[in-house]
């Protein structure tokens, strides 16, 4: 049986109802309040609702998930991928919070629509939990990191402080898709909301709650130390929310200072991704035939620990229709045992006691690294993959300095001002923005390349190399 109160009754823990904020950041929180007795269409439902209309979710339709520029309906894209993970967080919120309700005494007087409420968290936050991520895939997000490493950026870089930096020579999706869920540009208006989101689901997004800039030595094992999760444009925002819910800071005076405890809601988001990429991006690999097909299908019934009996029950005529029976009896396989494991864990994870992921603590989890092995050595390193990320490189890389030469050009020749005319408005250090420094001026320009789609880059890329013209020259 789980308790409300941890056993040491003195040590600081996360409480429930902080963690759950309905307020919106950073507007009047009273226009968003919903009865408790009778909710309908409640601030989390409002706040997947947000990030569905949003135009960087859509753009997520032409962006790499597996198979960079997919030409076939097989694959994957990053949106298929969003929806995929926030149904899978969804019911490993719904299921961990009943769990808790039925086990936790007390829990259920004092937050009865608890298990709604982290299914709705978590799945809103599972939508929005790649919508920061540059063209390209993660390949994009080394292009990126490169180029600000590469001799090229020296001149721009030089100026910035040495946080400024490490955002941009370790350029992280998580922080730009924290950027994009916060911010709004001074040229589309007077407001600082970005998408206006509850706390809570800010909160279960962060799942590397730490800034970029830390000493080596500071950095643990940790899975929340792993990556960073703000830029230091958006630090001041983060701060915010992490004292709206009351997030553990980790100790005062270590070299982990300025760290902040996992929400716990966002081991649940790490776990839908971990389920969906693994299990999702295997079966790509399989569909697309990078994947041995006997050996794949072999594998996932193991997983599954399926009587002979059972296998043979019913005749597959189609290999492909049995791979997405496994698939589907496997995830919901995988979200019942992590649930499990939430439930039982939630105790340390509201302490900050415990910093893995979940899906690291089932029983099948080194057949989940078989999974990935084979997903990694015959996907993500197939030769059409490999090829493509490489020319991510030259097109990121490429972009970024005509854009940022044009930007910083004393000379403020003729080219240059023909490529600042190409960028849409709320890009432009001009109007608004024209005191922006350099910094802020760098991370619009960051902000314009990352949120292009892989075809755009491509285009533009081409266009002002002069390789293409626009259709209809």
């Amino acid at each position: 049986m789980l308790h409300l109160t941890p056993p040491d009754e003195n040590a600081p823990t996360m409480r429930w109802g902080q963690l759950l904020s309905r307020r919106r950041y950073p507007e009047q929180p009273q226009l968003h309040v919903v009865s408790e007795a009778a909710p309908v269409r409640g601030a989390f439902v409002a706040d997947y609702d947000r990030v569905v209309f949003s135009s960087a979710f859509r753009r997520l339709q032409r962006k790499t998930q597996v198979m960079p520029l997919p030409e076939t309906d097989f694959v994957h894209t990053r949106l298929t991928h969003s929806l995929e993970t926030a149904c899978v967080g969804r019911s490993l919120g719904r299921l961990g919070g009943r769990l808790l309700l039925e086990e936790t005494p007390g829990l259920a007087d004092e937050l009865p629509h608890l298990d709604a409420d982290f299914g709705d968290i978590v799945a809103a936050a599972c939508l929005a939990h790649d919508i920061g991520n540059p063209p390209f895939g993660h390949s994009g997000e080394d292009a990126i990191s490169a180029y600000f490493r590469s001799p090229a950026a020296e001149p721009f870089v030089r100026m910035l402080s040495e946080a400024q930096r490490a955002d941009l020579q370790h350029f992280e999706g998580n922080a730009a898709g924290f950027r994009v869920l916060t911010h709004t540009y001074a040229a589309h208006s007077s407001g600082s909301a970005g998408l206006g989101l509850t706390y809570a689901t800010l909160g279960a997004f962060s799942k590397y709650p730490r800034a970029s800039v830390v000493p080596e030595q500071a950095l643990t094992q940790s899975i929340s130390e792993k990556k960073y999760g703000y830029f230091q444009t958006e630090a001041g925002r983060f701060e915010e929310v992490a004292r709206e819910l009351g997030l553990l800071p980790k100790p005062a005076g270590s070299e982990a200072a300025g760290f902040y405890h996992r929400h716990p809601l966002a081991f649940l988001v790490e776990a839908a991704d971990d389920i969906c990429y693994r299990i999702i991006d295997f079966e790509d690999g399989l569909k697309l035939g990078l994947i041995p097909c006997d050996k794949g299908l072999a594998l996932l019934r193991d997983m599954l620990g399926d009587a002979p009996t059972r296998r043979g029950s019913v005749q597959w005529r189609d290999w492909r229709e049995e791979l997405g029976y496994l698939r589907a009896r496997l995830i919901n396989q995988l979200v019942q045992q992590t649930a499990r494991r939430f439930a039982d864990r939630a105790p340390e994870l509201l302490r900050g006691h415990l910093d893995e992921p979940l899906v690291r603590q089932l029983d099948c989890w080194e057949q989940l690294q078989e999974v990935h092995r084979l997903t990694v050595e015959h996907l993500y390193q197939s030769r059409p993959v490999l090829e493509i990320e490489a020319a991510g490189f030259e097109v990121l890389g490429g972009l970024l300095d005509a854009f940022l030469a044009a930007t910083f050009d004393p000379h403020d020749s003729a080219r240059s001002r023909k490529l600042r005319q190409l960028l849409p408005g709320q890009f432009r250090a001009t109007g608004p923005q024209q005191d922006a420094g350099a910094y802020e001026q760098i991370i619009l320009l960051t902000d314009y390349i990352g949120g292009l789609t892989d075809q755009n880059a491509l285009s533009l890329f081409r266009t002002i190399r002069g390789i293409d013209l626009p259709k209809g020259f």
